[in-house]
């Protein structure tokens, strides 16, 4: 099923150079995995401390290099010899700790509905477990969607975005529904992968 991930090998193209020069000057694949982290949880604090407008309406930014970083650890890893078993727990326990961290402080926001936001939440963790699962099982790692760690992304930075705006509040307990639902989607796709299906 369509996911924003799709667009990755074009991300990847746009930061290669970014990539090489990284490289080039001693920048290793666990430093972008932990930066991403560090970030993710800077701002998590800034919204769980503040709540302010500008911190919501800066949330794409945060999510955009976030992404970014993601992209970047893994090229280092492919393309610059520095895969390891380290590196790769690393990666999916910081992306998993990275999406907690950011998403858990908008429930403090007022009228944020916390009780969807929460499952919309842990049902993000079980669609990466159940992709590290497929790649355990089946040596292949699992990013269907229609709601991967991309998709994610793109949808609470753009509501978040709207509610800094300040017309966005109402728009949290629909969607996030709607959101859940496709993250069980997105369980089910992985899971049949994991399972051989």
């Amino acid at each position: 099923m369509a996911s924003i991930y799709d667009l990755k090998p074009a991300f990847q193209n746009l930061l290669r150079p970014l990539c090489r020069f990284l490289a080039a000057n001693g920048v290793t694949a666990n430093q972008i995995t932990i930066a991403a982290a560090v970030l993710s949880s800077a701002h998590g604090l800034w919204i769980a401390l503040d709540g302010s407008a500008l911190s919501l309406l800066t949330l794409p930014i945060t999510l955009f290099l976030r992404m970014a970083l993601n992209a970047i650890d893994g090229m280092l890893a492919r393309e610059h010899d520095q895969k390891s078993q380290a590196g790769a727990v690393l990666n999916e326990l910081g992306d998993i700790y990275a999406d907690a961290v950011l998403y858990l402080p908008l429930a403090l926001i007022v009228g944020i509905p916390a009780l969807p936001l929460i499952l919309f939440i842990i049902i993000g963790i079980m669609a990466e477990t159940a992709g590290i699962l497929a790649q355990a099982l089946t040596g292949e790692r699992a990013y269907d969607g229609p709601m991967g760690k991309s998709d994610r992304a793109f949808f609470l930075g753009a509501i978040g975005f709207l509610t800094g705006l300040g017309f966005g509040i109402e728009l949290w307990s629909g969607f996030m529904w709607i959101a859940i639902a496709f993250g069980l989607v997105t369980i089910w796709n992985r899971g049949r992968k994991a399972a051989g299906a």
